[in-house]
């Protein structure tokens, strides 16, 4: 039983010494953490925790954040966590930001992550157009990924800076890959501090800005940063209207709202303002004095701890440096090694096509050397033909020119027979024209006769009216005899007129023109007698198509005159033929 009671109170008071924690959330410019924090820890000790965590040594840059009512307020080191004016709801939230910054970057940031640090808050904060191009060096530019567009995820510019530019977001993408392309090779750490060596120059790098007004109530801006104070007109931050830097300041103070700043030169007036609330001078004293105090601790000597810094990261560097090194000659032998690997893949593949295209070229060879066997064969077979046919063709040449030799006697006879044909028919044309001449002359004798025998009965009808006188003579005198005969009998006149000559004239006309023909039909038959001669002596091999028609048309009878030929034409060509005219 006793047993028991001392286990109860031993468990009681375990349970009482167990300390009360309360959840903390910190967001880093990259990350959140979360710790649980026990309820008398200060600020100091949730920063220290913050600063072990991230593996941060250069703390005196560095402070937690929050925000009361609008306004920024900064944890208290020597004040607990909670007596903050802060949300009592966990998590509670505070940021981890930078609060103060160097002078010079490349000088004082010893540690990669304090710079990591500054970079992604002034990435933020920035209004330069020369950061987005070292914002990129986060490994090598490689095109295969690297393509058109891969920015446009990323915000590397404010907006209001974008709008200041006549430049496209794809003229701006150009530029920065151009660039990211051109510094291959460069480290993280040495992008991120040449992005800090722009950024240090801008006119509103590190400076805290606040509201105030001056005795006669005409607003102004204050400005603190590393190097003092600065008057602003509201409508201008970047050139201070007055400034004060740390060196020349005697004193700092505030009464309430009124805020004092006393230079060392006594001849310069003081310089008193009055903030909005009194919070504000609380928060622009605390960065008066940290910045004060690191102006004065960069003119002095290192301290040892910053020393120690110094040596270990100029330790790390040159590990760093050798490391990068390595990896690059290890990188530059894999390159190479790839390269060589490539070019022998090629090679080989191309040895390998060499190899398939003699292979097939041996075997189109060996194809070939069959066929020009066979080739060989036909064309021996071939060459016995031809002298064959050149032994007939022989014995054909010497049977040609023997016929040739006839058909030459033939020849020359034909062509004395067509001559004797071309006299007698000119003889024929001669005697057909004098006959037509003797016709003609006949016509024109008939003419003049009937002309003769019309005057004669005009000029007996002149006679016949003439008056009536006694006969003189009544014996009249003899008519020649190719003049008619007429008897005038009372008032009535007749002709007797002779047929003779009318009948012999018409006579003579038929019997030439039966002699006419007679010969023409002689000539005719000699002619065709001719033409029979010379068609056994066509050869028909060289007979045109013109010819082999022509022949048709004589075969078909009926003549060879075109008048006949058309005559022949079917009468539905004709017809077509007369709807085609008209």
């Amino acid at each position: 039983m006793a047993g028991a009671i001392a286990s109860r109170m031993s468990f009681s008071s375990l349970k009482r010494k167990q300390p009360k924690t309360f959840t903390v959330r910190i967001v880093t410019m990259d990350a959140e953490m979360e710790f649980n924090c026990e309820m008398k820890w200060k600020g100091k000790d949730l920063f220290d925790l913050v600063c072990r965590t991230l593996g941060l040594r250069e703390t005196w840059f560095f402070g937690l954040q929050y925000t009361i009512k609008d306004t920024v307020a900064w944890l208290k080191m020597d004040k607990k966590v909670l007596d903050h004016d802060v949300s009592k709801e966990e998590p509670v939230t505070f940021h981890f930001l930078a609060k103060f910054y160097p002078e010079n970057a490349e000088e004082e940031l010893v540690q990669e992550i304090t710079q990591h640090l500054f970079f992604l808050q002034l990435s933020l904060e920035s209004k330069s157009p020369a950061l987005p191009f070292f914002s990129l060096q986060y490994g090598d530019y490689d095109p295969s990924v690297h393509k058109r567009g891969f920015l446009a995820q990323e915000e590397l510019l404010p907006k209001r800076v974008i709008n200041l530019y006549q430049m496209t977001p794809e003229m701006w993408e150009e530029r920065i890959t151009a660039w990211y392309a051109e510094h291959r090779g460069r480290a993280r750490d040495e992008a991120e501090m040449e992005y800090l060596k722009i950024a240090q120059d801008l006119e509103m790098y590190g400076v805290n800005y606040f509201a105030i007004r001056n005795k006669k109530g005409t607003e102004l801006l204050l400005g603190v940063d590393a190097l003092g104070l600065h008057i602003y007109d509201p409508e201008n931050r970047l050139t201070p209207k007055i400034s004060f830097p740390w060196n020349e300041i005697r004193n700092i103070s505030y009464s309430d709202k009124e805020f004092t700043i006393k230079p060392l030169d006594k001849k310069i007036d003081v310089f008193k303002f009055n903030s909005s609330k009194l919070r504000v001078n609380k928060l622009i004293l605390q960065l008066c004095i940290g910045n004060h105090d690191l102006f004065m601790r960069r003119r002095k000597a290192d301290s040892l701890e910053v020393q120690q810094m110094k040596a270990q990261a100029r330790e790390e560097k040159a590990r760093k440096q050798m490391e990068r090194q390595r990896l690059a000659r290890e990188k530059q032998m894999r390159e190479e090694a790839e390269r060589t690997r490539d070019e022998l893949e090629r090679r080989l593949l191309q040895m390998k096509e060499e190899a398939t295209m003699a292979n097939e070229a041996l075997m189109r060879s060996e194809e070939t050397a069959d066929l020009l066997a066979e080739k060989a064969q036909i064309t021996e077979e071939e060459a016995k033909l031809l002298a064959q046919k050149a032994a007939e063709a022989e014995q054909e040449m010497q049977r040609i020119k023997a016929t040739a030799i006839r058909t030459e006697e033939e020849k020359r006879l034909m062509e004395q027979k067509v001559l004797e044909a071309e006299v007698l028919a000119l003889k024929m044309a001669e005697e057909s024209e004098r006959r037509a001449k003797e016709a003609d002359q006949l016509k024109q004798d008939l003419q003049e006769a009937r002309e003769a025998e019309r005057r004669a009965k005009q000029k007996l009808l002149e006679i016949a009216t003439k008056p009536t006188y006694p006969p003189m003579n009544p014996i009249p005198a003899p008519l020649p005899p190719d003049i008619p005969s007429f008897n005038l009998i009372g008032d009535s006149l007749s002709f007797d007129f002779k047929d003779t000559d009318m009948k012999r004239l018409s006579m003579e006309i038929e019997k030439e023109k039966v002699e006419y023909m007679e010969k023409s039909k002689h000539l005719q038959e000699q002619l065709n007698e001719l033409k029979t001669e010379i068609e056994a002596l066509k050869l028909k091999e060289r007979e045109t198509a013109l010819d082999i028609l022509h022949n048709e048309n004589s075969d078909r009878g009926g003549g060879s005159s075109k008048h006949n030929t058309i005559k022949k034409v079917p009468e539905s060509s004709l017809y077509f033929a007369d709807r085609d005219s008209h």
